[in-house]
């Protein structure tokens, strides 16, 4: 797996995807995502050579874009997609340790996250924001430990939640 973190601006995606597929390598799962001023990659990488190798590949491509790449061989596939079963949304005022509550509210419940996005509102005179959480996941244990575990966040955490069943088995 390749990740590689900078400043975003336009262009990144494809002058990485173009100087990895011009030397060889064959991109497979990918994960993509602003996070501030920030931009990072997470992209499996097929590629016939050693990691020493591709860390001397990836390098010009990194230092001439301004990124910081880190390589780590993983065992399995380039590609493991799993559909998720649930979207769960979660609203509450920006505080230490919403992240934690929830996910492991969500975590005890059943749920394995496959995706999580976070961030508060854009409105940054505002004392009061609000924090964001956006979750995908499969269920392991059905709806109702999941409806409860956001039940309790509701009353004991002053959040708001929806989570809404993707999965028509969950439906």
């Amino acid at each position: 797996m390749l990740s590689l973190v900078g400043k975003d601006r336009p262009g990144l995606v494809a002058q990485v995807s173009a100087a990895l597929c011009k030397a060889g390598c064959n991109l497979g799962d990918s994960s993509m995502a602003r996070l501030g001023a920030n931009f990072t990659i997470m992209v499996m990488v097929q590629w016939d050579g050693s990691v020493e190798q591709l860390e001397t590949l990836v390098q010009p491509i990194s230092q001439s874009l301004s990124l910081t790449p880190h390589i780590d061989e993983l065992a399995g596939g380039m590609e493991h997609h799993v559909e998720p079963d649930v979207r769960i949304s979660v609203y509450a005022g920006d505080r230490l340790g919403i992240v934690e509550d929830v996910t492991t509210a969500l975590a005890d419940a059943g749920l394995n996250i496959l995706h999580l996005d976070s961030n508060t509102d854009q409105d940054k005179s505002s004392e009061n924001k609000t924090y964001y959480l956006h979750i995908e996941g499969t269920v392991s244990r059905g709806l109702d430990p999941l409806y409860a575990a956001l039940d309790r966040l509701t009353s004991e955490k002053k959040m708001n939640a929806q989570l809404i069943p993707i999965n028509p088995q969950f439906q």
